[in-house]
């Protein structure tokens, strides 16, 4: 897929677990593990812009775009 998630690596970054970031976007925990993975086949901006305030990163330090 020429969209990769680089959200655990973000969050490796932060020190955040997947729960504590669940829990301050206000997302379950299985939502924000199929975006993590990469299996999600889209994403709200608000939930983007939740995960990027408590992150404090820009979008593009979590989607990235490789050719194929």
């Amino acid at each position: 897929m020429p969209i990769v998630v680089n959200l655990d690596v973000m969050m490796a970054k932060r020190k955040m677990s997947s729960q504590d970031l669940a829990e301050k976007v206000g997302i379950t925990t299985a939502n924000l593990s199929i975006l993590k993975t990469g299996k999600a086949k889209a994403v709200r901006f608000s939930t983007l812009e939740r995960i990027c305030d408590e992150l404090d990163c820009q979008p593009g330090d979590i989607l990235e775009f490789r050719r194929e």
